[in-house]
């Protein structure tokens, strides 16, 4: 074989694997974008499935008294009632269905002067 004869050999060769590079980057181009497609369809049969978004009509409105307004109240404990008699039981329908009742004094309580608003508020406290 003459250098010449190698030199076209060399060159085919060089020529077939760039060949093939160019069809294996074409062919990773392909399942990339058939990947894509699939990933959408799934995505689409996903949305399709859950159930729509509430009409309008559905929609939650205010009441006809207008807004909830938060309402402050003291409470105080409800206390256990006592058993009159020792050999007398308490059953679950004495007790009463919460722990605090409204309490009788609904006045704010105020600070009284010369104590601190808070604890690490900074003020002197009592003095």
């Amino acid at each position: 074989m003459n250098t010449a004869e190698a030199a076209d050999t060399g060159q085919v060769l060089a020529a077939s694997s760039d060949v093939l590079n160019v069809i294996a980057a074409f062919a990773g181009g392909l399942i990339v974008v058939a990947l894509l497609i699939w990933a959408v369809r799934l995505g689409v049969r996903t949305k399709e499935a859950e159930s729509p978004p509430p009409r309008p009509e559905e929609q939650p409105r205010l009441p006809e008294s207008g807004a909830v307004h938060e309402e402050r109240e003291r409470r105080e404990p409800n206390e256990v009632p006592q058993a009159s008699d020792e050999s007398e039981r308490l059953y679950p329908h004495n007790l009463h269905s919460a722990g605090t009742k409204r309490g009788q004094d609904q006045t704010r309580p105020r600070w009284s002067p010369g104590n601190s608003g808070s604890f690490g508020s900074g003020g002197s406290g009592r003095k």
